[in-house]
């Protein structure tokens, strides 16, 4: 494991969900972490988790190639942890091009790109083959650079078990949408410790990081409501429906699907058989339930009084 005490590493989204996750990592082991944002003042939040002088802040947008080598000049390492639903093209494929293409003319030592199992540059829908196109790019302009590929990650600030959760806690009737679709969630925490772990892995790596569970959406759903001590009506949407309802405003209340989502969900999010994953860096993966219940706790009926409460 490489000493990383005073190693300068630049984390492109390092205020965001992963991001705040891998930045306390690499700040525990000791190294000086710049922070790239669009919005730097919104990962400010982090400055405590380190040292005087560990981290610093800047701001670069990876659409634009001259705020990105300006973000990651003088780096040992740089991480992309970059991901949006929004303009992907751009952001997945043009903005991880600029990112690879800048820390080869940098002579960045490590690049550690983060994309998305179900990378594809033929995938059906747009997030695959922006993820597949990024991939690409990243590989073209940094040859050595090391790619993971998370399955879906959860954690306490998630946007996937939140959403179902606040969904089950307000609805009597859950409408499941492809219930069959396959998912290996990972935990935010080990995915962050991968990335730090990953560091260290030989030049042109790719990693496949899922949890120790493979669930259903529908398994999933019916989980979390368990877990939150709920009880709505699940009610499995024929495919055939869902499709043809499926559209860029989201077909139900509180429960929003655009088109490429859908066809997303066409293709199970799951480790491929063979592939390097979470054990091969040394990982022992937490499952959903031996850290959820610290979050999803508020989703409860009266909370952490819930057993008071029923007694």
């Amino acid at each position: 494991m490489r000493n990383l005490d005073g190693q300068l590493i630049t984390v492109l989204g390092g205020g965001g969900f992963i991001g705040r996750y891998v930045v306390q990592k690499l700040l525990a082991r000791g190294a000086r972490v710049r922070i790239a944002e669009r919005e730097p003042r919104k990962a400010v939040f982090l400055k405590p988790l380190g040292g005087l002088g560990q981290t610093q802040f800047v701001a670069a947008d990876v659409r634009d190639a001259a705020s990105v080598a300006r973000a990651i000049q003088g780096s040992d390492a740089v991480i992309n942890l970059v991901g949006s639903f929004d303009d992907m093209q751009a952001v997945h494929a043009a903005g991880a091009g600029h990112i690879a293409s800048a820390a080869a003319n940098a002579g960045v030592a490590t690049l550690l790109h983060v994309s998305a199992i179900g990378a594809d540059r033929e995938a059906a829908s747009a997030y695959g083959r922006s993820k597949g196109d990024g991939e690409a790019a990243v590989r073209a302009a940094f040859p050595a650079a090391t790619i993971l590929r998370p399955s879906i990650v959860f954690g306490r600030e998630d946007k996937f078990i939140n959403r179902f959760a606040a969904m089950i806690r307000m609805a009597p009737v859950i409408p499941v949408i492809a219930p069959g679709a396959k998912f290996q969630p990972v935990f935010v925490g080990d995915v962050a410790d991968a990335v730090v772990a990953a560091l260290d892995a030989a030049p042109g790596s790719i990693f496949e990081l899922g949890g120790p569970q493979v669930l259903t959406m529908a398994a999933l759903q019916r989980w979390i409501a368990e877990a939150t001590g709920r009880s709505p009506l699940f009610v499995d949407v024929p495919d055939a429906v869902a499709g043809a309802l499926a559209s860029g405003f989201g077909w139900a209340p509180g429960a929003p699907i655009t088109k490429d989502q859908w066809l997303m969900l066409q293709r199970d999010n799951v480790v491929a058989a063979g592939a390097a994953g979470v054990a091969d860096l040394g990982i022992v993966p937490a499952s959903l339930a031996s850290v959820a219940d610290g979050w999803l706790v508020q989703y409860r009926r009266n909370g952490r009084f819930a057993e008071l409460a029923a007694r």
